[in-house]
């Protein structure tokens, strides 16, 4: 093994802490993802028309939870610095911004959704005549499953500020466990309310977002309950609420460096809502198709996932401690470790592609499609690790504007335009559409490795703004 290869490669002390650390988010996002397709699937029992509306409410969701994510990320980035630093004042000055910044994400996102919900749908239905669905009845199912579903949303973002500050504070277990409970909880309302079994009321579409809602609820009051009377584990939740206030110059960091990242995150999640609805000019079998690769693509992403958010709890507190060197060090096995992590996810995946969308209760054209799709999205997993974890190391260092370049920059710059493009003018099939859009993830991996070995990104932005 040459020199240049070893410093790559940890020792036994550094991966019996990333696994301490990454194996609950692992378990914790695999069960979500897992119960997550059974839902799926549950209401692919019902037909392509109800899968095809759920697959469109819950990408409009996805854009609130990105937002969210990105809107909490930036008190984040001080957060895991300011526990390195066992400032845990500014901590809990960290966490009242996440509150704040929650809730107007929150109210904003209900009003859209209250106001354009019904218009942003009808985007992606288009009646292509090929005799698979009906634009009307999918159109219906979607605005269903959505109004329920706007009633969980006040729990999930509050859930996300208490359980990522849990993380950020080095535990990863409890809010597996909550995760774990609140998963279990949608399976089996989804079960009940979905079919209408042990005399519960048969509500289709609608039963999985009530049952998807009550989870959100569980997950929300469990976080807090645990947050608050763990006080000596956490002790930031002693501070939080004496005051209402931020001071004035974590209030202007976080604005500085979580701008980026709400911007980021937004625009990157419009590219894929926008891409989303490019490919469903190709029809209602191209939307299930690909909601098809989603939920097997959300189980083995998990491995991936996991390895980002161990590179925010690790690096941040190192940096908020001036361990400067040995972040960038730590850094360069963490990135490492995830592409092969990711490459053995891919494989996994592409193994089950043949036989996952046979799940499903849909025509054969539909099941054809996703098994190509599937293989598709395989091949590009690996690079997709690798820009994920490269994302998460630039961010715990505040180089926040570069994250919005490589992140979003490229999503608008190439992925989109390529799918805007090839779906409008041209003949292309969804497939080759598909393919050539998603190799903007191969280009955007390439940039991150060049941005961590030429930028000085690793900062302590906490003994800056001190």
């Amino acid at each position: 093994m040459t020199l240049s290869l070893k410093k790559y490669i940890g020792d036994r002390a550094f991966y019996k802490m990333l696994f301490l650390i990454s194996i609950p988010i692992m378990l914790q996002n695999a069960l979500t993802s897992i119960v997550g397709l059974l839902d799926n699937v549950m209401v692919g029992q019902l037909g392509t028309n109800d899968m095809t509306g759920v697959s469109v409410a819950n990408n409009l969701l996805f854009v609130y939870l990105i937002v969210c994510f990105g809107s909490v990320s930036g008190a984040g980035i001080f957060s895991a610095q300011y526990f390195g630093k066992k400032d845990f004042k500014g901590m809990a000055s960290a966490f009242r911004m996440k509150i704040y910044i929650f809730l107007v994400v929150t109210i904003l996102s209900i009003g859209i959704f209250l106001l354009f919900g019904k218009d942003l749908i009808s985007l992606y239905m288009h009646d292509t005549g090929d005799g698979i669905g009906d634009v009307a009845l999918a159109s219906k199912a979607a605005w269903d499953y959505l109004f329920v579903m706007l009633f969980g949303l006040p729990f999930l973002g509050l859930s996300m500020c208490y359980s990522s500050t849990m993380r950020e504070s080095g535990s990863t277990f409890p809010p597996m466990i909550m995760g774990i409970i609140s998963v279990l909880t949608d399976l089996v309302f989804n079960y009940l309310l979905i079919f209408g079994n042990w005399g519960f009321p048969k509500l289709g579409v609608t039963g999985a977002a009530v049952a998807t809602v009550l989870a959100r609820v569980v997950e929300c009051v469990l976080n807090m309950i645990y947050t608050h009377i763990n006080a000596r584990r956490f002790e930031y939740i002693k501070y939080a609420f004496k005051t209402l206030k931020i001071p004035r110059e974590l209030l202007g960091g976080i604005l500085v460096k979580g701008l980026p990242l709400v911007v980021n995150e937004a625009l990157w999640v419009i590219s894929i809502a926008l891409g989303t609805q490019c490919f469903s000019t190709r029809g209602l079998v191209a939307i299930a198709a690909i909601n098809i690769n989603s939920s097997i693509a959300n189980v083995f992403n998990v491995f991936f996932l996991a390895m980002g958010s161990a590179v925010s709890i690790i690096i941040g507190p190192l940096l908020g401690a001036n361990k400067i060197e040995e972040a960038k060090d730590k850094t360069g096995k963490l990135v490492f470790s995830t592409f092969f992590i990711s490459l053995f996810s891919a494989c996994l995946m592409a193994m089950c592609s043949s036989a996952f969308p046979n799940i499903y209760e849909t025509e054969p054209e539909v099941k054809a499609l996703a098994v190509k799709i599937i293989l598709i999205a395989a091949c590009i997993m690996p690079f997709q690790g690798v820009c994920h974890s490269g994302y998460f190391a630039l961010r715990s260092g505040g180089k926040t504007w570069l994250t919005f370049l490589f992140d979003s920059g490229l999503q608008w710059a190439c992925y989109l335009p390529l799918a805007f493009f090839l779906s409008h003018y041209t003949d292309l099939s969804i497939l080759k559409i598909f393919a050539i859009a998603s190799m903007s993830d191969v280009l955007k991996c390439f940039i991150s490795i060049l941005f961590l070995k030429k930028v000085n990104w690793a900062q302590n932005i906490v003994e800056e703004k001190k």
